[in-house]
């Protein structure tokens, strides 16, 4: 074969495996509609070897051209593949699909993004940072249901439904917990570790994760991007990005780490070595991505004496929620070489605020909760539940305590926690801290007769006020409408919907009971609920605000009556 007809060739193998990957997709959802008219396991068979088949075939290509050197990860990973896909077929055939499905989606993507119509699909997304952060979250999401939709994500080797697959991968990747299936009984260890893997992506942030991809990819940086980069992992003064994404990509991986062994201590008294290990990681990462997720089904009531997972729990949901500018802060302040080192102002107002909401919803909880859920507690078990509690209502998720008995006022407490969420540029959601401590300043100035926001020594810009106040409107609007919708379609009591809806908002997870028992409307509006409240509602009117170019008009200034 001359020179010229390989790279042809080398085309037609790679519209046939876009052609093959189509069918695959088929083979692996559509099983009962195959097996009514053929044989399944022939076909399932005929799938896989036809992958293998087409997977050699394009390594030896790829071979045949010479260049070695220049595909040699491309080569050294779909040999890899090959190896796997090959030892896999021994097991079973559907598992061959699904695993080279995988290396077929990566090229479809990088094609469909970087490639086709000379690249102009990516241009067009990046051109526009707040939409291109929402379809990536979308992008993910999507990809997580189908695979939540595998046979062999449950535990039953059955089809999950699309709208509760795509309500538990919503669930996983905004990080929120809320949950139709009970995660370690319904799913099996490949659908746990996809919304594992979902939780992580979307606990770094997808634009984080996404960035890193056209780093790798060797796609170059538009300012644009580098700026939305800059409000996902919260402000900082100067910005290196690739520095950036590895600081926060060790700091994940240091803290998740610690995190999963302090966990192994005490879940090992409990469970095998093996799945002590897989207990904790997993609940480490689900702690620091303030996800909520976990594989017992009542949470960690069962360990609400546990003073080891109690404390380790809460600490990497207080990390997790501190966002990662205020760590690498945090790690420049009392490691850093500059000697004349301080904390930023957003640090500094991040971690007051924090403090004083954990100490007030703390004593609140203790005191709420002393003869209700809490009673016949000793007092040190007292301690521990009310602080676990004051915790994760914020953002996480988890409960020592069980959330559907608390009273009506722990209940209302609850709802302004999790309406408040995390911090900017974490892995929670809600209106965030900073927001809430603007709110609170601009009261104690209006009451001390200031006209501007001070604190530590500092002006706040005009413009993080007008921030604040419309992302605290546009927020309890969203959630009013998405109330009113579900008192529409589902018979719950109001308290247990406005429950329901703000802890979707915040990205909390924390339920009455009443997640599995919704409407498929119900559900839907959930999701929708939890996927803008993960991406926050200020990147929506980004996405889809016209900026016109004004002209220097100053007008007269009129006062007009207040309250």
């Amino acid at each position: 074969m001359s020179e010229r007809s390989l790279p042809k060739a080398l085309a037609y193998i790679e519209i046939a495996a876009y052609i093959l990957a189509a069918w695959s997709f088929f083979v692996l959802f559509l099983e009962p509609i195959i097996s009514f008219y053929v044989n399944y396991r022939l076909v399932e068979n005929f799938t896989a070897l036809a992958n293998i088949f087409l997977l050699s075939l394009t390594i030896l290509k790829r071979l045949s051209l010479g260049k070695i050197s220049e595909h040699r990860i491309i080569i050294i990973s779909d040999l890899v593949m090959l190896f796997v896909g090959t030892m896999l077929m021994i097991y079973q055939a559907k598992f061959v699909i699904f695993f080279l499905l995988i290396r077929q989606t990566y090229f479809i993507l990088q094609y469909f993004l970087f490639r086709s119509f000379e690249g102009k699909i990516y241009k067009l997304i990046i051109s526009n940072p707040p939409v291109s952060f929402m379809a990536s979250f979308i992008a993910v999401i999507l990809i997580g249901a189908v695979f939540l939709m595998m046979p062999g994500s449950s535990v039953n080797k059955q089809v999950t439904p699309f709208l509760d697959a795509l309500f538990t991968s919503t669930s996983a990747t905004c990080v929120t917990g809320l949950a139709v299936f009970d995660t370690g009984t319904y799913f099996s260890p490949f659908g746990q570790m996809v919304i594992l893997i979902l939780i992580q992506l979307g606990g770094l942030g997808i634009m984080t994760v996404s960035t890193a991809f056209a780093l790798i990819l060797g796609q170059r940086l538009t300012l644009k991007l580098e700026n939305v980069m800059q409000n996902v992992i919260g402000e900082t003064s100067s910005i290196n990005l690739f520095e950036l994404l590895k600081n926060i990509v060790l700091v994940t991986i240091i803290i998740e780490s610690i995190g999963a062994v302090l966990l192994y201590f005490s879940f090992s008294q409990y469970y095998e070595p093996l799945q002590a290990v897989y207990y904790s990681v997993f609940h480490s990462v689900s702690a620091f991505c303030n996800a909520g997720f976990s594989l017992q089904a009542d949470s960690f009531i069962g360990f609400s004496k546990n003073v080891n997972i109690t404390f380790t729990i809460t600490s990497l949901i207080i990390l997790g929620g501190i966002g990662f500018a205020v760590l690498i802060d945090l790690h420049r302040y009392f490691f850093g070489k500059n000697k004349n080192r301080r904390l930023t102002l957003h640090t500094k107002l991040v971690l007051s605020t924090t403090g004083v909401l954990l100490g007030s919803a703390f004593l609140l909880f203790f005191l709420a909760e002393y003869s209700v859920t809490m009673k016949g507690f000793t007092f040190g078990h007292r301690i521990l539940a009310s602080w676990f509690q004051s915790v994760t209502t914020r953002t996480a998720g988890f409960n020592t305590i069980n959330t559907g008995a608390l009273s009506k006022s722990s209940i209302l407490i609850t709802m302004v926690l999790m309406f408040i969420g995390a911090s900017p540029g974490s892995t929670g959601g809600g209106i965030k801290t900073s927001t809430f401590a603007i709110l609170i300043l601009t009261v104690r100035s209006l009451l001390g007769g200031k006209r501007e926001l001070t604190v530590y020594n500092r002006k706040i810009a005009a413009s993080n006020f007008k921030e604040a106040v419309s992302l605290i409107v546009v927020s309890a609007g969203i959630i009013f409408t998405i109330v009113i919708l579900l008192m529409m379609v589902d018979a719950h009591s109001f308290d247990k919907i406005v429950f329901e809806a703000i802890s979707a908002f915040g990205t909390v997870g924390l339920s009455m009971g009443i997640t599995a028992e919704l409407s498929a409307w119900g559900k839907l509006l959930i999701t929708i609920l939890m996927y803008v409240g993960r991406i926050g509602p200020l990147t929506l009117i980004y996405a889809f605000a016209t900026r016109k170019i004004q002209g220097r008009i100053w007008y007269a200034e009129e006062k007009i009556a207040i309250g």
